[in-house]
């Protein structure tokens, strides 16, 4: 009897939420992210452009850390100069009959812009674009899985300490991402944390909003972002940066933790309900503000 790998964008809705709950209250941790793994749906927008998706198309990331992800996703790219007509970065899939392509462009000599996404399928040995509305659900799904994973990790709008830098264009771009609607992996996140405050010290402090975790302390009110993880302060929305924090729950199970974002959010919701007990100078001066 032929066995194959139980993959969410297969089942249903219930039996997806079913998983996670056995995930979860059994707290095992899968040796990849399965029962919290991010479906990718082709939109109407998508099926009407034809073969390219310019779902992630215009964001700005950190070249070298973009190549980095490539490499150890199994996608494939030629190092970009000024002078490199070839943009595009390929990942083979299916077996071998089906391939994604990201576009992305030198910005300047550390920054690169995404472009469109595109699949094509093998015939005759050449490879050859396919209208989105045909390509295998699976495969689109895996492979803009892929793309928002690297925009996720290699995005500008994730520095803290990047805010001021660079042209007038990044500088806006930094200033308009951290706080945008969510990805399907920043909803997996705030799944995944829909299941875990209620089990922490800090539960009757937290709420889940459409896109925050919003975090009652004694000296403010903040927005920690569930896409970004950056922080916004009540009432006036100021901007918070913390660089890093500590003082996570030790012992909190993680049902996945891909690039790091659920433990760096949690982190710093703890630090914040706890808001009278910091001492960091550099973040005192903004409460304070």
């Amino acid at each position: 009897m032929p066995v194959r790998l139980w993959h969410p964008a297969g089942a249903s809705v219930a039996e997806v939420h079913g998983w996670r709950e056995v995930v979860q209250d059994k707290e095992l941790r899968q040796p990849f992210k399965q029962a919290f793994r991010e479906i990718y749906l082709l939109t109407p927008a998508e099926e009407a452009s034809g073969v390219h998706s310019s779902r992630f198309e215009g964001q700005v990331v950190h070249y070298r850390r973009l190549r980095a992800l490539f490499k150890d996703r199994g996608w494939t790219s030629k190092f970009q100069g000024h002078w490199e007509e070839d943009c595009d970065a390929h990942r083979v899939m299916a077996g071998g009959e089906w391939r994604a392509t990201l576009e992305h462009y030198l910005a300047d000599e550390v920054h690169a812009d995404i472009g469109r996404a595109s699949f094509q399928r093998r015939s005759g040995g050449v490879w050859r674009d396919v209208p989105l509305r045909e390509v295998p659900p699976l495969v689109f799904s895996e492979g803009m899985r892929d793309i928002d994973l690297f925009v996720g990790v290699a995005s500008i709008t994730l520095d803290p300490q990047w805010a001021g830098q660079g042209p007038d264009r990044l500088r806006d771009h930094w200033e308009a991402g951290p706080f945008a609607p969510l990805t399907p992996s920043a909803e997996v996140r705030k799944d995944a944390l829909a299941r875990l405050i209620g089990r922490t010290a800090i539960a009757d402090r937290c709420t889940l909003t459409d896109r925050y975790l919003v975090v009652r302390g004694d000296l403010r009110t903040y927005k920690i972002h569930l896409g970004s993880a950056n922080i916004l302060m009540e009432p006036n929305d100021a901007y918070l940066c913390i660089v890093s924090a500590r003082g996570f729950q030790p012992g909190l199970f993680l049902p996945f933790e891909e690039d790091g974002r659920l433990a760096l959010i949690l982190s710093k919701a703890f630090l914040l309900a706890n808001d009278t007990a910091i001492t960091d100078p550099s973040i005192t001066r903004q409460l304070s503000g």
